[in-house]
């Protein structure tokens, strides 16, 4: 049933309404549920990395900083892009500071997109990609992605791309459906790009969080992607600090510079004290990011099993806070709407439909996303409430 429209709300956005992201944690709060829908962590981040807030609001770092973020944040990000991936950026002019990578994301869209421009995007996707697209006035392209594997056809691909197309958008590892692109599928956009004369839009924000040996390869690390790629991470995912929404982009200057014009009317500056924060996480040592990979395999290998014994077809993932599963087998209708809204009074836990994720509807509404970035004890608890579904 469409929705009713909006009478103030421009033409652009009508039909997205409120997110379900905070639809289904109003309704945690609500219910009382174990909220496995939004994809936040339940406990701190490293240490060192709160202090170093905490000594800046102490310091008096609490008014603006710079537009671009401060230069300790700056040469950080630089470093990270060299350390982990061989790629050398000029902080001044090559890197941008912005309020997560959600505002990166639009004012990336925002900043390189025209009234009629198309945007290839795999399907599903994270749930600001449609709407900046939509702001911007362009068109987003959707080339699915099919499970189990979550892989994409390189013909459906090529087919997507037209005389319109202006860049491509990449997430990986992907959310929702936790999927690592391999280097294979990396090369194809990359060749595809190149052939096109395409930029490329990385979302990379669940860098650092990859499973059972998968490998995450920044896109802009291939032969003549530099050029041609901005990249887009941030620090609430890996530092555990989703809260303080300090992300950034990485990439040559003209294509930095179009985004930074957009970004500086959005907000025009990232939180202060939270900067040299994740600047000093971005150096902390390898056993770290290892370790915070390792500590979120457990997670998911705690929860997948349980996922099944509920009576689930669960789909794998190898990489960032999720897992899909095919709800078919409880709710033979396949409405993973209704499912989602009634999970709550059900057993008292929250996830999100991944119909919503989609420009293809049809493909997603059998699917659910659970986030397993939690304590081990709530998501115990979490299964064993989930068991009584069957």
């Amino acid at each position: 049933m469409p929705s009713q429209r909006e009478p103030y709300l421009t033409a652009k956005l009508q039909g997205f309404g409120t997110t379900i992201f905070a639809e289904m944690s109003a309704l945690a709060v609500s219910t009382g549920s174990i909220n496995l829908g939004q994809g936040f962590p339940d406990t701190d981040g490293p240490r060192e990395v709160l202090d170093a807030a905490i000594a800046a609001i102490n310091g008096g770092l609490n008014q603006y900083p710079p537009g671009p973020g401060m230069p300790v944040l700056r040469q950080a990000i630089a470093a990270h892009q060299q350390r982990f991936y061989g790629l050398t950026y000029d902080p001044d002019r090559e890197v941008l500071v912005t309020v997560g990578a959600t505002e990166a994301l639009a004012g990336a869209l925002l900043g390189m997109l025209d009234t009629g421009d198309e945007v290839v995007v795999f399907d599903p996707m994270f749930d600001s990609y449609a709407p900046c697209i939509a702001l911007a006035g362009a068109v987003p392209k959707p080339v699915l992605l099919r499970p189990p594997e979550y892989a994409f056809d390189p013909d459906e691909l090529r087919a997507a791309i037209t005389a319109k197309t202006k860049l491509i958008l990449v997430n990986t590892p992907h959310n929702p459906t936790g999927r690592v692109f391999t280097m294979e599928e990396m090369q194809c956009i990359a060749d595809l790009a190149i052939e096109h004369d395409l930029v490329v839009v990385t979302d990379e924000v669940y860098e650092h969080l990859v499973f059972d040996g998968a490998q995450h390869i920044a896109m802009a690390s291939l032969p003549g992607m530099r050029e041609r790629t901005l990249s887009i991470s941030s620090g609430g995912k890996t530092f555990n600090t989703t809260g303080w929404k300090v992300g950034w982009l990485c990439g040559p200057a003209p294509l930095v510079q179009a985004a930074r014009t957009a970004k500086q009317f959005l907000t025009y500056v990232a939180g202060g004290p939270f900067q040299p924060a994740i600047a000093l996480g971005l150096g902390l040592p390898d056993s770290f990011f290892h370790g915070i990979a390792t500590d979120l395999q457990a997670k998911r290998d705690r929860l997948l099993p349980g996922l099944v014994q509920a009576g689930f077809t669960v789909y794998p993932t190898s990489g960032t806070y999720f897992v899909t599963v095919d709800i078919r087998p409880l709710q033979p209708d396949g409405d993973g709407m209704a499912f989602c809204r009634a999970l709550p009074g059900h057993c008292r836990v929250v996830a999100i439909p991944n119909e919503v994720l989609y420009a293809n509807k049809a493909a997603g509404r059998h699917l659910v996303r659970f986030a397993f970035c939690k304590r081990l004890d709530v998501l115990d608890q979490a299964v064993a409430r989930l068991r009584t579904l069957g």
